[in-house]
């Protein structure tokens, strides 16, 4: 109204705001303040609409230090999880070691001496067969406690836990380990597990002939890989244990492969960086 004051006023008076104009003389001061008026009302809308963008940005886009933070400490809870639970399968091996392991080794020992004392006849046959049980018994708790966290493990590191682990397979296993030093403990018990897995896989379903097991480091990660000429067709989502493993891994930022089509052969590739100790 204010910068068409000179148009209007040839017809009729303008009342703007209590601002009576009858003149174009009066119009035209009317035009100047009407152009401020108008540039202050642009600044302000330009200024709400900022406010508005900004405002949805904050609450659509957190900024990138704070999203670089909660990756941060997400990572850091797994990698705290991971160790929790290993201190845990820990505590667990060490209490059926000392526990119930040593009481059946006694256990057997009394049952080894009760059957030197007795005379031919039904009791000795039953302590007999009791001695026979407990020692089965004692070789499946000390399986488990191996499956558990193997000491070779913890003693000696991974190249020496993959070694026991192919002398033990049925089929035969080759190594080619370049391991120098120890890794971080939750990296080598992922990959020690990958490994028992695999072999186990390979054992009881592949019919392969032959296995090889392959580990290294470079350029601080960690590749563990298993292979065998086997029947292939491996799939994670048919059993628990490779996706276990997956799940494992990936807790440690690792990632896990297997490619095993029809006819093999079956490969099982694990990388994982290695962090501090």
């Amino acid at each position: 109204m204010l910068i068409l004051a000179p148009a209007l006023v040839r017809y009729d008076a303008v009342d703007i705001f209590g601002w009576r104009i009858d003149t174009a003389a009066e119009a035209w001061p009317a035009v100047a303040v009407g152009v401020l008026v108008l540039a202050v009302v642009a600044y302000l809308l330009t200024a709400l609409a900022s406010a508005q963008a900004a405002l949805t940005r904050l609450l659509l886009d957190p900024p990138e230090a704070r999203l670089v933070a909660a990756v941060t400490e997400l990572r850091r809870s797994r990698v705290g999880l991971v160790d929790a639970f290993e201190a845990e399968r820990r505590r667990i091996e060490r209490d059926l070691h000392d526990g119930a392991q040593q009481r059946l080794v006694a256990l057997t020992m009394t049952l080894g001496q009760a059957e030197l004392e007795l005379d031919d006849g039904p009791a000795l046959d039953l302590v007999t067969r009791a001695h026979a049980l407990a020692e089965e018994a004692l070789e499946d708790l000390r399986a488990t406690v191996r499956g558990i966290h193997p000491q070779v493990l913890t003693d000696h590191g991974l190249a020496a836990a993959i070694h026991e682990l192919a002398d033990r397979s049925p089929v035969p296993v080759d190594t080619d380990l370049h391991l120098a030093g120890r890794l971080p403990a939750r990296v080598e018990t992922a990959a020690y597990f990958l490994v028992s897995e695999a072999l186990t896989n390979v054992a009881r379903h592949s019919g392969a002939r032959d296995a090889q097991v392959h580990a290294w480091v470079a350029d601080g990660t960690l590749t563990v890989t298993v292979v065998d000429d086997g029947r292939g067709g491996a799939d994670p989502a048919r059993g628990s244990g490779l996706a276990g493993l997956a799940a494992r891994i990936d807790a440690i930022d690792g990632t896990l492969d297997i490619t095993s089509p029809p006819g093999g052969p079956t490969h099982v590739r694990m990388t994982c960086p290695i962090g501090p100790t």
